[in-house]
This record gives C-alpha cells, sequence and structure tokens, in this order.
C-alpha cells in the first residue's frame, strides 16, 4: 500500500466545483496545509464550502486566499471575522456572496468526530441561551438543557503533519494536533502534507497520532514554515483615564485576576488580556490549559530563540512548558471543558450584565463573529473570571444592566475584573469588593451602567 502523491496539486486534482473541505490547523500561523491551500487556488475550483476555525487573516496563507480568489460559497466555522482585520471573506459575506454557519470550536471538533465515527447526531449543552441555539431542537437531560447538534461529513480534508510514511500514519508534533484527527475522520479523502516522508516502522507506533486507516493521501510540504505572527494593534500598555484619572494597566487586570485564582486548580486563558494571566501564575501551583490541545504550559515567550513553533497557546503565542505537560487534539481538550475538569475559565469581554450574563464574541449579529472555544468553556462547572476594561474605547459602559450583543453565556460569570474594580457575583447580584489605587467605591459605581452592592469594606486592587 502506497499513499504517497508526487506533488500538492497532483494529490488535489480530482477536487472539483462544489466540494466541501475541511482545513486543519490553528490561530495565526501554526501548522497550515499551506502547500495543499495553494495548489487550490491555483486549480481555480469554484463553489466551494470550507470546514475551519478561522479563514484568517490578509497575508497568512490559509483559507484566505481562497476567499480571495472568490472560490468560497459557504463557510462553517469558529470565526468568521475577527474585529479590526477587514478581509475579502468579510466583504463577501456582508454582500451575501457567502453564506456562513458560526459553530463554536468544540462542537466544530465534536461534529466532524461524530461524522467520522458514524454517530448522526447529538445533544450538547454548549450554546444554550444563545442565538445559536434559536429555533434548534432542545432537550433536557439531567434537568439540564442541551442543543440537538448535528454530525459533518466533508469530501476532502487538508491536514498538516510533521511526519508520515507511505502507509498514512501520521505523527504530530507538539501542539499542532488541533484539529486535524476529527477533520480526517470527518473526510472520505483525507490529505496530510508532512516535513518529512518516513518508511513503515521509522515512526514507533507510540508517537503515530494518526492512523494510516483514516488517511488516503500522503504529500512532502513544499512551503517553509514561518513564523508569521498577528501585529498588536496596541503596542503600548497606557492605562485609561477615567474622571482624569489612571486605572490600571492590562497587565495591572491581569495581575488582579490572577489573584482570583486558586492554587492546585486546572485554569484557561481565552484570548487578550487573558494571555497576560500566564505571566502571573509561573511559580503558582497551577496547571494552564490552552483550547489548541496543551496542557501544563507557562509563560509567553518572546525571543525568537526560545521559541518552539509547535508550542503555543489558544491565542498563538509561542510559551513555554512546564514539567509534566501534555499534548492532544482539540476533541480532548474540549472533553476537559465540557466534561468539568476546568476549574476556571479567564475570558475577555464586550460586555457583562447584572444577571451575570456576558458577551464576548459579536458586535454586530449572529451570522458574523468570532465564538472560538468560549462557548464550550462555559458550559462546564468551573468559576469564569471576566477580565476587561471597564469602559470601551469610546467611554460607553461595559458593565450593563442587560447585554446590547449576542449572548455568550447566560448568568454564569463569577467574578469581573476591570481596570477600576473587582466584582463578586454573590447572592443573585455583583458586589464591589475592590477599586483601582485612586478611585472611591462611588466613582466606580458612578461609572457603571449594572447596579452594585458594595461590599462593607471595599478593599484596593493591586
Amino acid at each position: 500500500m502506497n499513499k504517497i502523491f508526487e506533488s500538492p496539486a497532483q494529490a488535489i486534482a480530482d477536487i472539483g466545483d462544489g466540494a466541501t473541505i475541511a482545513i486543519a490547523g490553528f490561530s495565526v500561523g501554526h501548522r497550515f496545509a499551506t502547500s495543499l491551500i495553494l495548489a487550490l487556488r491555483e486549480k481555480g475550483t469554484k463553489n466551494l464550502c470550507l470546514v475551519c476555525n478561522s479563514l484568517g487573516d490578509p497575508g497568512a496563507t490559509r483559507g484566505q486566499i481562497l476567499a480571495e480568489n472568490k472560490q468560497v460559497k459557504k463557510l462553517i466555522a469558529a470565526f468568521s471575522v475577527r474585529p479590526g482585520t477587514p478581509t475579502a471573506s468579510e466583504d463577501q459575506i456582508v454582500a451575501g456572496d457567502m453564506e456562513v454557519e458560526l459553530v463554536p470550536q468544540g462542537i466544530l471538533v465534536e461534529r466532524c468526530r461524530a461524522g467520522g465515527a458514524g454517530i448522526p447526531a447529538f445533544y450538547s449543552p454548549t450554546s444554550v441561551g444563545t442565538a445559536l441555539a434559536e429555533g434548534r431542537e432542545i432537550r433536557d437531560f439531567d434537568g439540564k438543557p442541551h442543543v440537538l447538534e448535528q454530525a459533518i461529513h466533508v469530501d476532502y480534508a487538508f491536514l498538516r503533519g510533521y511526519r508520515a510514511d507511505r502507509l498514512g500514519n501520521v505523527q504530530f508534533r507538539g501542539g499542532s494536533q488541533n484539529f486535524n484527527p476529527s477533520f480526517a475522520k470527518a473526510a472520505r479523502v483525507a490529505i496530510v502534507e508532512v516535513d518529512e516522508i518516513v518508511e513503515p516502522g521509522a515512526i514507533p507506533p507510540e508517537l503515530i497520532n494518526l492512523p494510516g486507516i483514516f488517511v488516503a493521501r500522503v504529500v512532502k510540504t513544499t512551503e517553509k514554515f514561518d513564523l508569521w505572527r498577528r501585529p498588536e494593534r496596541r503596542p503600548s500598555d497606557k492605562p485609561r483615564l477615567y474622571n482624569g484619572k489612571p486605572a490600571l494597566t492590562r497587565a495591572g487586570i491581569a495581575k488582579n485576576a490572577a489573584r482570583l485564582v486558586k492554587d492546585g486548580t486546572y485554569v484557561n486563558l481565552g484570548v487578550g488580556i487573558p494571555t497576560m494571566v500566564s505571566n502571573y501564575l509561573v511559580e503558582r501551583d497551577v496547571i494552564l490549559h490552552a483550547e489548541n490541545g496543551v496542557l501544563g504550559y507557562g509563560r509567553m515567550l518572546t525571543e525568537e530563540n526560545d521559541i518552539d513553533p509547535d508550542i503555543y497557546n489558544a491565542a498563538g503565542q509561542f510559551v513555554a512548558l512546564k514539567p509534566g505537560a501534555s499534548f492532544f487534539d482539540s476533541v480532548t481538550s474540549f472533553e476537559m471543558a465540557r466534561g468539568g475538569r476546568i476549574d476556571t475559565v479567564i475570558l475577555g469581554a464586550y460586555e457583562v450584565d447584572q444577571a451575570g450574563s456576558v458577551a464576548n464574541w459579536s458586535t454586530a449579529d449572529a451570522k458574523r463573529g468570532g465564538i472560538g472555544g468560549a462557548m464550550d468553556l462555559l458550559s462546564g462547572k468551573g468559576d469564569l473570571i471576566i477580565v476587561m476594561e471597564h469602559s470601551d474605547s469610546k467611554g460607553r459602559p461595559k458593565l450593563r444592566k442587560r447585554c446590547t450583543y449576542p449572548l455568550t453565556g447566560k448568568s454564569c460569570v463569577s467574578y469581573v475584573v476591570t481596570d477600576l474594580a473587582v466584582l463578586r457575583w454573590d447572592g443573585g447580584r455583583f458586589v464591589l469588593d475592590e477599586v483601582a489605587p485612586g478611585f472611591t467605591p462611588d466613582e466606580v459605581v458612578k461609572l457603571t451602567e449594572m447596579e452594585l452592592a458594595v461590599a462593607p469594606h471595599v478593599r484596593a486592587m493591586e
């Protein structure tokens, strides 16, 4: 049996118009099947349905270049747009030329896994109470509502591995398994591009992450791996001014959120300010979890000599590993979340309301936005800590009586840490426990739209 193809163009030659293709890979530029994507662009196949985490930013060799070439008719993804990043795909979505089905990240991989396992549908607690559940079948199990999810089947899957043999056995490296196994299983034809092709037996059986039975074609990559990173939109960490006085910086928000994390716990950090929390947990008895498939990472790395391109967090930032770290795929990662194994989740948000609900994925409507893994993470049993600035860049309140943006989760927030305050959910309301140095509780209350209770002894934040 020999599954090796001579070139990416040969490996994708039979993909016709209207095909459904799952493209694995995570975050900004980590281990995408760039050779296969470029070959498909050159082939010019039209009316494609793409299944992926996101199409990516302009300039990154991902599904976005197929959208720029007007080859995509439908997108099934966890991210359709990212704030502040105009793309060809967003223009086509707005114009009605591209159909979108937004799916929470953990449900996306689970639907693909189900498709490969011969399971036509399943019920999940993810997205209950949000716009994504509207019009869907919902059933109660053990007194808790669950949404019916349909399995996903695709014609082809584009995968990126480290090594493969001619039998199709694949080894991934570091945290780069992510979507690859579930997408391969959902596909009629799974195609993997790898850095190295070896003879059967060269990969020890215990290092084979995807057995060859799930892989139809193997091709060697023709593209050099690039440590391409998203530019920082806000290069300096300057505090905002409220009443003419400086509040805490984003680093200060992260530091105060870290104080709420209990020792001996598993913690997931979201994108943005939450990633900064990892730098304040380095010496703590805390194990960090990332949706892309890493358990036990530590501080963020900035020096290129220290970076391993296959070790990164859910924000795509390169990180160090702590002793005892482990790697796995996205299905396993979200089993940890929905199964209640994660003790604390720290996320950013656009808004939190006085019912404890949070909105963090769309500022427009339920057809455009970036859900990521947030809805899956909220369906677990752990504490939810929201970190954000007290007001938005235009001075509008983010702590609202009622969220004005589509909900990520309903009545689920345990704490809110802003650049002005620490709020604790207690007895059906938020209690103001701490305020930023230089501010009074009365000032914070006046700068907050939601109703707050004030603790008897309000402390100063660090």
